[in-house]
């Protein structure tokens, strides 16, 4: 691993993905190689890149696009990333056994070596995100990932919203925490909450950024999926993929409707000056938090 004084450069692939797996896996490796002509060390995709986001409906017949991690996917990822000298963390649509399927992400090394996966712990139920469906709870934790460029963490969408899992991460050293997204809106809601989502949506992940003194690194889908004629509404995805330093300040934003490489340079002292001034972690009481474990607290 680099040295917790080393920068590093981010990569965030920011694309719309059709229902071709293959086309999706190869502009993928192309960005990734354009990523590293433009500086990345990191590369990181968008939340299950290998496809639309099925999870608009429940049709047991998608089960068949999940595949094992190691697998063919992590086998063609490692290939770039041994022959672009990037880390590469990817979400794939995981097979663990018949009947048993996981939102997780790959973490591949500068080498192609496969240094393992994070499984997403926060599954959603939501109108067009039937998640439950597809996918078992992660049952790894929240691991970190020491690569050649530096100590990482990953969560996967719906984790974003809750705290816990960043500051376990944060916790264990890691530099940056990336959440490969795909979160959009539902058109009938635009209009009246679309603004007011996407801003809570940038404000939790900076929030994490602060409370931890870590850089987040966030790549979202782009596009419309969804066929309105028989009454699939859709999402419009609105990409803004972003990197947060550790004050929570967004040091680089992709746009909301176009296909993008976001590079971003990450300096590991920004979070040591951030926490000395802001010293989070040293205050914590952790003596004073066992009520947590609770689902709530009667009055």
């Amino acid at each position: 691993m680099s040295k917790t004084s080393d920068k590093f450069v981010l990569g965030l692939l920011q694309m719309r993905s059709s229902r071709n797996a293959a086309e999706n896996l190869s502009r993928a490796i192309d960005n990734v190689r354009e990523a590293a002509k433009r500086g990345a060390q990191i590369v990181c995709t968008h939340e299950l890149f290998l496809g639309e986001y099925f999870c608009r409906t429940e049709d047991a017949a998608l089960f068949n696009s999940a595949e094992p991690i190691p697998g063919p996917s992590t086998e063609a990822l490692s290939k770039a990333a041994r022959e672009n000298n990037v880390v590469i963390v990817a979400s794939i649509f995981e097979r663990r056994a018949a009947g048993l399927y996981h939102n997780s992400c790959a973490v591949i090394d500068v080498d192609g070596s496969y240094l393992g996966k994070y499984r997403k712990m926060h599954i959603p139920d939501d109108p067009l995100y039937y998640e439950k469906f597809y996918f078992t709870p992660g049952d790894l934790g929240f691991p970190t990932f020491d690569t050649r460029c530096g100590r990482i963490g990953v969560q996967i969408c719906w984790d974003q919203w809750y705290p816990e899992g960043a500051r376990l991460i944060s916790l264990a050293g890691a530099q940056v925490i990336f959440y490969p997204t795909s979160i959009g809106w539902h058109p009938a809601e635009k209009d009246e909450f679309g603004a007011a989502q996407l801003d809570a949506w940038k404000t939790i992940q900076r929030g994490h950024a602060i409370a931890n003194g870590v850089f987040v690194a966030v790549t979202n889908r782009v596009g419309f999926e969804g066929n309105p004629a028989p009454g699939d509404a859709g999402i419009e995805f609105w990409g803004s993929s972003f990197v947060a330093d550790p004050f929570g300040r967004v040091i680089a934003e992709a746009s909301a409707n176009s296909d993008e490489i976001l590079v971003a340079e990450c300096d590991p002292a920004k979070s040591e000056d951030t926490r000395r001034n802001w010293p989070f972690l040293r205050d914590r009481r952790i003596d004073a938090y066992q009520p947590i474990l609770n689902r709530w607290l009667s009055e």
